[in-house]
């Protein structure tokens, strides 16, 4: 038995966040100026009390509608996200309980960012193929603008907020849709991008509200989320196209096998220059980051749902699946639409 994507649906909250407000706040910059170190015009911003959950909810919701689909025939669910409601209990069973799904599923968090797709799909593959589950619902969601420093224009350029619903399940035919998977970990790199406060490490009460100005000429709080840009594109330099190939290597395809190439949409800019450094044609490199920013582990469903949607990804091609970032860890497979 194998596993497939079924359907993916995905929310975005109504407030936008444009360029040519970002350059009003920070007149240093133009809007043309952020879209060419960007790629990105808009993104959307949770409202006052939205939060990850609720995107999460309003994702599956959404699925639930737009794809037909009986609540009540979910056999486990998987929540992917950073900022969970509470440090206990699980998130996934207060999503359970919103959704009106069924007592006799299992839930669980899974707490990771920008790779918590590709390594929550894997579980939900896993779920199916070793535990003989049908129907995996996994959700991932992020609303980390309320983590940004208002005064870091850096990171409020890039990131955005949104929620993403993913149906999991077991594929009838004798090919698996979902490949193999290729994981990678370096904790050594944390620090280039964190969010030092706040949990049992350091606590809201430590160093409360104290703003700095670090190394990178940004200004910056430990109760906000930090980012060293330069040592992020480094990473990503490095390690993005070792995963491709390692992920090509492990299902025994050449780049010419792959139909598409879908990255984690962290950066227009860095995703250009992943793309030609690894010479693959505009036509195989989908991108939908212009008008809702770096979504964090929403990234992969919500350009997988628009290639689809937009017939770049058509049934049968092959899919190349690669996320890279917070942690640091990556991650990649090959996919069949």
């Amino acid at each position: 038995m194998g596993a497939k994507i079924q359907a993916i649906s995905y929310y975005l909250p109504e407030k936008v966040l444009t360029n040519h407000d970002l350059a009003e706040r920070f007149t240093e910059w133009t809007p043309n100026e952020i879209e060419h170190q960007t790629g990105i015009v808009e993104r959307h911003y949770s409202a006052e009390g939205e939060i990850a959950s609720d995107c999460a909810v309003a994702a599956a919701e959404l699925l639930f509608a737009q794809h037909n689909i009986d609540r009540q025939e979910i056999d486990f669910l998987i929540f992917c996200a950073q900022s969970t409601d509470y440090a206990s209990p699980t998130t996934a069973c207060l999503i359970q309980h919103r959704l009106g799904l069924r007592t006799s599923i299992g839930a669980i968090d899974i707490n990771l960012g920008c790779s918590g797709f590709v390594y929550s799909l894997s579980v939900a593959k896993g779920m199916i193929e070793a535990v003989g589950m049908k129907n995996v619902l996994l959700l991932t969601a992020e609303t980390i603008t309320k983590s940004l420093h208002p005064q870091d224009k850096a990171t409020l350029a890039l990131f955005g907020d949104a929620g993403a619903a993913t149906l999991v399940t077991n594929a009838t035919s004798t090919r698996p849709n979902i490949g193999q998977f290729v994981f990678g970990t370096d904790g050594s790199g944390a620090e280039m991008m964190i969010k030092r406060n706040g949990h049992f490490r350091n606590p809201f009460t430590h160093l409360w509200g104290i703003d700095y100005i670090n190394e990178l000429d940004q200004v910056c709080n430990d109760n906000c989320f930090q980012m060293n840009g330069i040592g992020v594109f480094s990473f990503s330099m490095r390690t993005a196209p070792a995963l491709v190939k390692a992920t090509l290597e492990k299902h025994h395809y050449t780049y010419d096998d792959i139909d598409l190439f879908i990255f984690h949409q962290a950066n227009g800019f860095m995703l250009d220059v992943l793309r030609k450094k690894m010479r693959i044609p505009p036509e195989k490199f989908f991108t939908y980051i212009r008008n809702c920013g770096n979504t964090v582990s929403s990234t992969i469903p919500i350009a997988l749902a628009e290639a689809l949607k937009q017939g770049k990804a058509k049934s049968g091609d092959k899919v190349l699946l690669a996320a890279f970032g917070v942690g640091l860890s990556w991650a990649g497979t090959v996919i069949e639409v």
